[in-house]
């Protein structure tokens, strides 16, 4: 990152810090990838760029805790299936006959999707092979992305091309963890990702805990995301899915698990008293008919609950302003309409997902010395008037959507300049992705 600095001037700036400052009219000021500074006032250098964010909210970068970038292709032809017959009949037999080029394809064009509806940092779970493509991609898009192979050694309905040797797939995460790791200058991570309690073996799970643990990485899985899947669960391992991963290591602080949708009293306690992060996917859940996760019951027992859209296979969009409102407004019949405010959900795309990840200390809000991961959002438009003292967290959740991002940078890198790419060709993702679609599908 060079030492020019540049200047987001003007704008609402939502700050997410500890004091949840709203600054109306505020610029901040960005050098060596970096937050130096936000107000008024403030002293530039000569050669600073000059961003012009009046009428527009500045928030800091949104944290997608669980995705699936190697999913992208499968958009639109995995619907109106639950999550087992989904699993089996479409994404595993879609995984399977993925090849270089199309899994590049898929990540390129989910991560341009993600950049341009504000999205700067992932919690990516990728399939059995083809993880280094979804890496290179990341890193030619600029994404801050920790990810890593998906791992399955066992399960019913897996195909032959998924299912791995247990020591091999070990073997394999332990290479890509060496050479992808605090890549890009730290911007690229790897997190052990054993795909869900069905398709490994309990010598996988503890291994893949082990390992994570050894090299200070995440440990990213799936549970508890639909009733029949905890009824397997416990018919084939004598446990539910909280307690039975925790008996193998997978529990604690820097554990990641996506759904949660079905927890029993004891596995709520459980996730509390260990730290482990649970991430909500609203719509994923109500597209596979799987329920809806008890977020604002997790969240008082201090269960740090992040947020992600899943994949476009069961979701279909990676809007994170999708997700936002439907956080926002999904629990409200059942636990109240307070149970979830608009600044809430905001907190789970940002701070609780920076948490879930172990980047609190570096993204997540909008502080000096941070990285300077940041969205501006233009907040003009007819769907979002009257402004002036309307609260921002109200129009972000309630009244904006991703075609509202104006910018977006990371690591203090533009990205995203007036709602076009700065580091993909638009144009030529999609046409590569169609390409690698028509290929794979015909």
């Amino acid at each position: 990152m060079s030492g020019k600095s540049l200047v987001l001037a003007g704008g609402c700036v939502v700050t997410m810090d500890a004091e949840r400052r709203v600054l109306p009219a505020a610029d901040v000021l960005v050098a060596n990838g970096r937050i130096v500074a936000l107000g008024d006032n403030l002293t530039l250098a000569p050669d600073t760029e000059v961003i012009d964010c009046t009428g527009c909210i500045v928030l800091p970068g949104l944290v997608q805790a669980h995705v699936h970038l190697c999913q992208t292709l499968l958009r639109g032809r995995a619907d109106d299936a639950a999550l087992l017959d989904w699993l089996r009949g479409a994404v595993w037999p879609y995984e399977a006959a993925l090849d270089a080029q199309a899994a590049v394809a898929s990540a390129l064009l989910g991560c341009a999707e993600l950049l341009l509806g504000g999205t700067t940092c992932i919690l990516d779970m990728g399939t059995v092979r083809w993880q280094d493509e979804i890496f290179a991609a990341c890193a030619r898009a600029g994404l801050r992305a920790v990810s890593g192979k998906a791992m399955m050694d066992r399960g019913e309905g897996v195909p032959a091309a998924l299912r791995e040797k247990t020591r091999d797939s070990l073997r394999e995460a332990e290479a890509l963890a060496v050479r992808w790791h605090g890549s890009q200058g730290g911007r690229l991570r790897y997190a052990y990702a054993p795909r869900f309690a069905l398709s490994c073996s309990e010598e996988l799970l503890a291994g893949a805990a082990a390992a994570a643990r050894a090299g200070g990485m995440r440990i990213h899985t799936h549970t508890s995301e639909n009733r029949d899947e905890c009824a397997a669960v416990r018919a084939q391992l004598g446990a539910d899915n909280v307690e039975y991963l925790a008996r193998l290591g997978l529990s604690g602080p820097d554990v990641v698990l996506a759904h949660g949708v079905w927890l029993s009293e004891r596995e709520r306690g459980l996730l509390a008293e260990s730290g482990t992060h649970v991430v909500h996917c609203p719509s994923a859940n109500h597209k596979l008919g799987s329920g809806v996760a008890p977020v604002p019951e997790l969240l008082a027992a201090g269960i740090n609950v992040a947020l992600g859209a899943d994949g476009a296979a069961c979701n279909n969009t990676l809007d994170m302003f999708c997700e936002l409102r439907q956080a926002a407004l999904v629990h409200r019949p059942r636990a109240g309409v307070s149970a979830m405010t608009a600044r809430r959900a905001l907190e789970l795309a940002t701070l609780h997902g920076a948490r879930a990840l172990g980047l609190e200390s570096e993204i997540g809000s909008l502080e000096s010395g941070k990285q300077a991961d940041l969205v501006v959002v233009d907040a003009s438009g007819v769907q979002q008037a009257p402004l002036g003292n309307t609260d921002p967290y109200s129009t972000l959740v309630y009244a904006s959507s991703s075609r509202d991002v104006l910018h977006v940078l990371v690591g203090g890198q533009v990205l995203v300049r007036h709602r076009r790419l700065c580091t993909l060709d638009q144009e030529e993702v999609v046409r590569r992705a169609q390409e690698a679609a028509q290929k794979l599908f015909r």
